[in-house]
C-alpha cells in the first residue's frame, strides 16, 4: 500500500510518500511545496493544489495521513494553514484517496512516543523508522513523512479513522 503524508502550510506544504509492505515502511519520496509571500493568496493556493495533484498522480497513493490545523495563539496563521489544507484535501478528493486526519500530538506520539516531541526528535525517528541514511529536510517534509507513518501505524491498529475514499 502507498501512503501519502501531508503537512499543510501556505508558505510550505510538506509531503512524503511511504510504501507499506508486510508491516515494513519504505520511503519512496518526499518534498516541500513552497510558495512566495510576494504572490497573492489565490495564486499560492493554486500552486499548492497543482503540485499536490502532481504528487498524487505520480505516486498513486491509496490513502493519506494529513495533519489537522492547530489553533494556537496565532489565528491568522491557522487560517492560512487551513486554506492550504483545504486545497490539499481537494486534490485528494479529486483522486478518491482515503484520508486519515491527525493532530500534531497524535502524529508525534505515533512516531516518537510523546505528543510533546520537538521537530528534531520527529526528524530523527522518521529517519530511524524508514531506515534512511539522513534526516529528511526540510522539517515540513519530515513532518509529512511522520503523518504517513502515523497513518500506517494507526491503520494497522484499526484506529486510523479513515474519513474519505
Amino acid at each position: 500500500m502507498i501512503i501519502l503524508g501531508v503537512d499543510p502550510g501556505l508558505a510550505n506544504t510538506g509531503w512524503g510518500v511511504v510504501e507499506e509492505s508486510r508491516s515494513r515502511l519504505t520511503c519512496l519520496a518526499y518534498g516541500c511545496i513552497t510558495t512566495s509571500a510576494d504572490d497573492v493568496v489565490p495564486a499560492r493556493l493554486a500552486c499548492i493544489h497543482a503540485e499536490m495533484a502532481a504528487v498524487i498522480e505520480r505516486y498513486a497513493p491509496s490513502e493519506c495521513g494529513i495533519e489537522s490545523v492547530f489553533f494556537g495563539a496565532n489565528a491568522r496563521s491557522a487560517f492560512a494553514t487551513g486554506q492550504a489544507r483545504g486545497v490539499a484535501l481537494l486534490a485528494l478528493a479529486e483522486r478518491e484517496v482515503g484520508l486519515g486526519e491527525y493532530s500534531p500530538a497524535q502524529i508525534k506520539d505515533a512516531v516518537v512516543g510523546s505528543g510533546g516531541a520537538d521537530k528534531h526528535q520527529v526528524a530523527y525517528m522518521v529517519r530511524v523508522l524508514l531506515g534512511l541514511d539522513h534526516e529528511p529536510t526540510p522539517d515540513h517534509a519530515a513532518d509529512a513523512l511522520a503523518a504517513a507513518i502515523c497513518h500506517a501505524h494507526l491503520r494497522r491498529a484499526g484506529m486510523c479513522g479513515l474519513t474519505a475514499r
